[in-house]
């Protein structure tokens, strides 16, 4: 790439930034810095749209993926809070503290595990499945929309890519 080259698409105001940073800094290639950014601003523009899309549900989206997770389990499916922890890739004491404000709302249960009596288990109530079951659908048109100038090829190329940064492979 030449001197005024970006790796962002549209250019705009990172080739400036790139540019000041070349011209600062000639000894560094500032190019990971604009790969960052155009993540960090997609990641922005996504996250908003989902939150914008469950705020009328007055959640938020750390409450939203909880109940998002326990309905792809299916109805009347319960999970133990440290499964559910570990499923969502977070620390239990988060995961006790979103659980809190689900079961405040009526969205989720505790029960007790039948196998184990010191054991919770977690299930959407009747009003968290018919929340969620709703709000699915929309979440779904959502980031349809968000995505929609990605044909199915950039999208499973853009999984790929984002899976090797993540480490998580696509």
């Amino acid at each position: 790439m030449g001197q005024g080259d970006s790796l962002s698409p549209q250019g705009g105001p990172m080739d400036n930034i790139l540019a000041q940073w070349r011209r600062e800094r000639p000894d560094i290639d500032p190019s990971p810095m604009a790969v960052c950014g155009d993540v960090w601003r997609a990641a922005e523009r996504l996250r908003s749209g989902v939150v914008a899309n469950v705020a009328g549900a007055d959640l938020d989206v750390a409450g939203f993926d909880v109940l998002l997770t326990l309905r792809r389990n299916g109805r009347d499916q319960a999970l133990s809070p440290s499964a559910l922890a570990k499923d969502m890739l977070l620390s239990t004491s988060a995961m006790t503290n979103r659980l809190d404000r689900l079961e405040k709302r009526g969205l989720i249960a505790r029960k007790t595990d039948p196998d184990d009596r010191r054991g919770l288990r977690i299930v959407l109530t009747d009003e968290g499945f018919a929340l969620v079951d709703g709000l699915v659908a929309s979440h779904v048109q959502t980031e349809e929309r968000m995505l929609a100038a990605l044909s199915q090829a950039e999208r499973a190329m853009l999984r790929e890519l984002l899976g090797k940064i993540g480490g998580a492979g696509g």
